[in-house]
């Protein structure tokens, strides 16, 4: 790797949100940048008087010119500078989360953790690793001797599916960088277990954002009748059977969710009496529900926002879904409801839950309200970063 530094002037007037931590700097910024400069190249970035600001990679001629790691001039790149931020990262996680009741969560959260355009999941022995950007995939063989020394895992697979690596001029790759990944790994959850298949599963296999939420939801489901939409593999399903609920219905789209749902509830020891397993579309099974069928309700759907061009109607999306949940449930009812369009603010569901409420002549009252867990860091001026939020209600 050459560790040639290239320097960046930024225009007096966009220096602001570099001193703020801000970790994108576009290229609007940037005074000049020079002709052939391949993504992930090291470079430095100074005010107009050429005095240190940050450092980072050069990611693209459009938009986000910078992908910022650093803020310290005499910091190298090389396998130290990623072993000393994976080590940080874990030290984080171990200190607040890791416990004898849970072995699995995100390592590596991009730009939240210094280390922009890399994701990095634990599943107990086992890691999936992704890289989003040009210029992060350039560092990938270093990454992952980084990894090797500091987790130790018994394989390293890498599920590189993101969209927006089209964006960024690369294929996907999913494939075994290290070891042997078996076809299903058995985590631990807050002392709950799940199987997980980080081959063949969404995202990297388990929706590991969702255990704070999940963990939560138990205090509402003793002896209730649970609705979860959207079940995917049963976490939120495995958490209120072991909370004691009455029973659990779960609903998706995928056969092969299905079974993994069921056998998540096989090896919690769990009653299969108290579950229902239906594959369906969610608004289509949710369209002929009688009220008070369900006492709890868990609406956790996918994006309905791909990109701001979409916003209008993924709004009407989320409204008509949660208009369908709430017509359903009874006085004193709870709903979980869920949103992880980055494109759709926390205010801006509130808002729409409120227009839900209208419609359906239906007040309600937050409880508890989330957005992400310890593993899922955010650094405080990157709200483009941010994603998933959760609202817990009760019906008045």
């Amino acid at each position: 790797m050459n560790n040639q530094i290239i320097k960046f002037k930024v225009r007096k007037e966009r220096v602001g949100p570099i001193l703020g931590r801000h970790p994108w700097i576009f290229s609007g910024a940037i005074i000049k940048i020079p002709d052939g400069i391949v993504s992930g190249t090291p470079v430095h970035i100074t005010d107009e008087k050429g005095i240190f600001l940050a450092s980072g990679y050069f990611n693209s001629y459009s938009q986000i010119a910078v992908r910022v790691w650093g803020y310290d001039e005499k910091e190298e790149i090389n396998k130290k500078f990623f072993v000393q931020r994976i080590r940080a990262a874990k030290e984080t996680r171990i200190d607040y989360l890791e416990s004898s009741g849970t072995d699995s969560y995100r390592l590596i959260n991009g730009e939240n953790d210094l280390l922009p355009g890399l994701v990095v999941d634990r599943y107990a022995d086992y890691l999936v690793v992704q890289f989003h950007t040009q210029g992060m995939e350039l560092y990938k063989e270093m990454i992952v001797e980084a990894l090797e020394e500091i987790m130790r895992p018994k394989g390293i697979y890498e599920k590189s599916e993101a969209s927006y690596r089209k964006k960024e001029g690369l294929e996907k790759q999913n494939s075994v960088l290290k070891g042997k990944i078996p076809e299903e790994i058995v985590i631990k959850e807050n002392g709950l277990k799940f199987a997980v298949n980080v081959k063949k599963g969404q995202k990297t296999g388990f929706f590991l954002d969702q255990r704070d939420k999940r963990q939560a939801l138990q205090k509402y489901v003793k002896d209730k009748n649970v609705l979860n939409c959207f079940s995917y593999t049963g976490g939120f399903s495995v958490y209120a059977l072991a909370a004691g609920a009455l029973s659990v219905t779960s609903v998706d789209s995928s056969e092969a969710a299905m079974e993994l749902a069921k056998k998540n509830v096989e090896i919690n020891d769990l009653d299969p009496s108290r579950c229902s397993f239906i594959c369906a579309d969610v608004k289509k099974y949710l369209e002929n529900l009688p009220v008070g069928k369900f006492d709890v309700i868990i609406l956790d759907p996918p994006a309905f926002i791909k990109d701001r061009h979409k916003k209008k109607e993924g709004i009407y999306g989320y409204k008509n879904l949660n208009d369908m949940a709430l017509k359903i449930l009874p006085q004193n009812g709870i709903l979980a409801t869920c949103s992880c369009s980055a494109h759709l603010s926390v205010e801006e569901f509130r808002y729409l839950l409120s227009e839900a409420g209208g419609k359906t002549k239906k007040t309600m009252q937050i409880l508890e309200a989330y957005t992400h867990g310890i593993d899922h860091p955010a650094l405080v001026p990157f709200t483009e970063g941010e994603y998933l939020k959760c609202f817990i209600v009760k019906i008045l």
